[in-house]
């Protein structure tokens, strides 16, 4: 792979993470005045149309079994990840909440000592290290400002969020290895709204009229992230693109403060530069990744 093509596929990136950063801003809205639930739900409802049509004029082949259990897996985990993420997001600055999210490489690291049974490098364990101070600076931080009992639920929960994103990020270059774009982007919408869909009967409530557009922009800019990301990831190493995630703090610090009047606080940048820090040691530790197959056993 030539160089400029990897450049091009980090820039793709960094673009795909400000479009996500612009849905995150949207959500937020949503999720303040209908709830995390039906902000979600009615998102992948639309979500589903939208990257259905593309996929369906390419006339597709069907997925390979090993391509559907990616995409039903990593579905899952990320439903769970979406009403663990917003609920927080809701109840946090949006800077902030990027902030602690950042720890989901680091946890990754941990992730595959424990489930693939690599050595934990003394690069990764520094990594770590900062991150968990990190962390810590920025929830001290959050208890100074008195914040409330809320806030410091809503940061608990973009934590939990964070553990289950390391996990899709494991699954997000071998996915985008064996489907294209938009394959991934639709059947991801479809398994989020599959399993948000369980609990309808009890908790989605039809949007007013003037919620529609929001929960239309939300699905485009949430589908067009994932086109992007899924392009990027099938050019590019997981290892070389993960940086391109903490683009997503000055993005979320910029809407914070325009949509929300948010300020980021010195611990919430403090936190954030030891968690990037730390991430970037644990990259650096991290051997030239191996070539992984066509093929997903």
């Amino acid at each position: 792979m030539s160089r400029p093509n990897v450049a091009i596929a980090f820039a793709v990136a960094c673009l795909g993470i400000a479009v996500f950063s612009s849905m995150d801003a949207v959500v937020k809205g949503l999720t303040l005045t209908i709830g995390t639930y039906n902000a979600l739900f009615w998102r992948g409802l639309a979500g589903v149309a939208l990257s259905g049509a593309p996929w369906l004029l390419r006339k597709p082949a069907r997925p390979s079994r090993a391509a559907m259990k990616l995409h039903v897996e990593r579905g899952v985990v990320s439903a769970g990840m979406g009403m663990l993420f917003f609920w927080g997001l809701a109840r946090t600055p949006m800077a902030q909440a990027i902030a602690l999210s950042f720890i989901a490489p680091l946890i990754a690291q941990g992730l595959a000592v424990l489930l693939l049974g690599e050595r934990m490098k003394r690069g990764a364990l520094i990594g770590s290290m900062l991150g968990f101070v990190g962390v810590v600076i920025i929830m001290a931080g959050q208890a100074h400002a008195q914040m409330g009992p809320e806030a410091a639920m809503g940061s608990v929960a973009v934590l939990l969020s964070a553990l289950c994103y390391a996990y899709t990020i494991i699954l997000m270059r071998r996915q985008a290895q064996v489907a294209d774009p938009y394959e991934v982007a639709f059947f991801q919408n479809v398994t989020v709204a599959i399993c948000l869909g369980v609990f309808a009967p009890w908790f989605a409530v039809p949007p007013d009229g003037h919620h529609h557009f929001p929960i239309l922009l939300a699905a485009v800019l949430a589908t067009v992230s994932l086109f992007l990301l899924s392009w990027a990831y099938g050019r590019a190493e997981a290892s070389y693109l993960a940086p391109s995630e903490f683009t997503a703090f000055l993005w979320a610090s910029l809407f914070g403060y325009l949509v929300f009047g948010e300020h980021v606080g010195l611990a919430t940048i403090a936190g954030a530069v030891l968690i990037i820090t730390g991430c970037l040691i644990a990259a650096r530790s991290s051997p030239d990744p191996v070539p992984e197959r066509e093929v997903v056993p």
